[in-house]
């Protein structure tokens, strides 16, 4: 890290980090809101099955490069001390610790999701859907990330994605859990449960957290990138 070069302005890798993360959640968002949904349901005589499943796929593939995308250019932009390590180990960075390492959290989830689909034929059904929901926890931790790490939270442009990403999930929830009620209350009455304590408590939080005033001293960000933080980010965090 350079601050002088910090200082200078933004580099290209700092626009890039920003755009790759945020087409990465747009993308994971529908991944997940299509999984949500069960895509075998979606089938029919002119849209098969298996062109379904393929669009879920390739849209998953898609959010993981984006992901990478993110991760690398996270690592090459020489602002803030971002290593290849805080990408797999979590809580182990010292720029915003917390909140990086729940990017972490969810990278490795979704690894964890994708080597588990390509060892689907060599592990039970049960196992591998066990995993498999962990890309529904992917989610909602990704999110928390962008949030708390990124220094576009008071952007109209960033609200709006993030608007329209859990606006998607939930509707997707909303979907699947009033489909067949009455088979598995219990599960689903759980679903919709956290799913509105989760839009609840981002309600409650972001106003005190990311968009609330000094959220870049106490996310932890370093106290020598604190003036350089403020600059890029309009002085408003």
């Amino acid at each position: 890290m350079t601050l002088p070069f910090a200082a200078a302005g933004p580099s290209i890798y700092w626009y890039l980090t920003r755009s790759t993360g945020a087409m990465a959640l747009l993308l994971l968002s529908i991944a997940v809101a299509l999984g949500v949904i069960d895509v075998s349901r979606w089938s029919t005589p002119r849209l098969p099955r298996f062109i379904v499943d393929s669009l879920h796929r390739n849209v998953s593939l898609l959010a993981l490069a984006f992901l990478v995308a993110h991760i690398l250019t996270s690592v090459l932009d020489s602002f803030a001390p971002i290593g290849l390590i805080d990408a797999f180990i979590p809580f182990v960075g010292s720029y915003r610790p917390f909140w990086l390492g729940l990017g972490a959290v969810a990278f490795d989830l979704i690894l964890a999701v994708i080597a588990t689909s390509l060892l689907r034929t060599r592990m039970g059904y049960s196992t591998w859907r066990a995993v498999h929901w962990m890309t529904y926890a992917s989610w909602p931790i990704a999110l928390l990330h962008g949030f708390g790490t990124g220094s576009d939270a008071n952007g109209a442009w960033l609200q709006l994605l993030s608007v329209v990403c859990v606006v998607l999930v939930l509707a997707a929830v909303m979907a699947r859990v009033l489909a067949g009620w009455r088979e598995n209350v219990g599960v689903r009455s759980a679903a919709l449960g956290a799913t509105g304590a989760f839009g609840l408590f981002l309600a409650l939080w972001l106003p005190s957290g990311p968009l609330g005033s000094e959220w870049a001293r106490r996310s932890g960000t370093p106290a020598a990138l604190l003036p350089h933080t403020h600059a890029r980010a309009g002085g408003g965090r």
